[in-house]
């Protein structure tokens, strides 16, 4: 599997700068794969979800929080530094991306400011290929509160404001730990989940806290040679209950979003109810647990437009990106969303 087969060519304006007024304002398409190279396509809305899901049905929501993970600082020597929390790795310690003319050694001090004027001492303890281990002389996630920045995608190019700050959350946020938030659950209101509610779909909650590595360009043409970064995940009891009730009641297992259906698949192999994963999902994999996915459209040579043509078929998402382009849909975090279905057979 090469690297090259996962690139497409998506118009800048395409790319959702702000969200919509509403979060059920996106649109919907609705993808009915039948072979692996046999799909149509449903232009939608998103409050069609309501058509789509039926009594019986259980939908899979990842409740993580996004933290304000931006850090600005500067090295004892007087340079300008950014730090990026990638995974917060214990109470005082996290792993960071770095941005610097010249990355600070480990054992150096970088001092971290905020508007109001106030710096902290973070230590340099190591460092591990692309990203870099700090202490911070308190609770990490106290300090973030307090100095830390929204840290919105690259490709988003405005500063946070206050828009920002309520809509890259879920309505169903309540675990800190994410840089990223899961985005096809951004769609959902209040409102629409209680219609579910009332339909008869049953809603639980996973965790996985989405790292900073899912905006890491892959840079291997051989995908084999790929690592994945790893992302802390948890499958409570009461979900893998309900899972197996659905799936005993002929229901469907529908994950909104990516890292809801890595979290599953990780527990899955894993056996593990909570842990690290580095699961890397590309065509041929073997799907356990999940029968749809609810999906925001990702990036070109990304892990998670790898994860969808495994699970629909690379000339399926290939034909479904080249219809979202064509008609315009709003690509990314901000963007509009796909309903997948599994294919029986994932090889590509």
């Amino acid at each position: 599997m090469q690297l090259s087969d996962f690139n497409y060519d998506l118009p800048p304006n395409l790319i959702a700068q702000h969200p919509l007024g509403n979060r059920t304002d996106s649109r919907l398409l609705e993808v009915k794969a039948t072979g692996l190279n046999a799909v149509q396509f449903v232009d939608r809305q998103f409050r069609d979800i309501l058509d789509l899901i039926k009594s019986g049905d259980l939908l899979v929501f990842n409740d993580t929080k996004v933290i304000p993970a931006r850090l600005h600082g500067k090295k004892e020597t007087g340079g300008n530094v950014e730090l990026l929390i990638e995974r917060i790795s214990g109470d005082q310690q996290a792993w960071v991306q770095i941005r610097a003319s010249k990355v600070p050694k480990t054992g150096s001090i970088v001092h971290i400011y905020n508007k109001a004027g106030e710096t902290i001492p973070v230590e340099m303890i190591g460092h591990d290929g692309r990203f870099y281990e700090v202490r911070f002389p308190e609770n990490v996630l106290s300090l973030l509160e307090r100095f830390g920045e929204l840290p919105l995608p690259p490709y988003i190019e405005h500063q946070p404001d206050e828009e920002d700050a309520t809509r890259y959350q879920t309505v169903v946020a309540k675990n800190p730990g994410a840089v990223a938030a899961p985005t096809a659950g951004l769609h959902f209101d209040r409102a629409i989940l209680e219609e579910l509610k009332k339909l008869g779909v049953k809603q639980v909650a996973i965790t996985l806290h989405v790292g900073a590595g899912t905006f890491t360009p892959v840079r291997e043409e051989d995908l084999s040679k790929h690592k994945m970064h790893y992302e802390w995940f948890s499958v409570p009891e009461a979900t893998l209950k309900a899972i197996e009730e659905t799936k005993q009641q002929g229901g469907r297992v529908i994950a909104v979003g990516t890292t809801s259906l890595r979290a599953l698949e990780s527990q899955a192999q894993s056996l593990q109810a909570s842990g690290e994963t580095n699961l890397f999902i590309t065509p041929g994999y073997t799907f356990k647990i999940v029968d749809c996915l609810l999906t925001n459209f990702h990036l070109p040579k990304s892990t998670l437009l790898m994860l969808v043509s495994a699970f629909a078929g690379m000339d399926n998402i290939r034909n479904t990106y080249q219809h979202a382009i064509q008609n315009e849909y709003r690509f990314f975090s901000y963007g509009d969303a796909m309903f997948l279905s599994r294919l029986e057979s994932t090889n590509p």
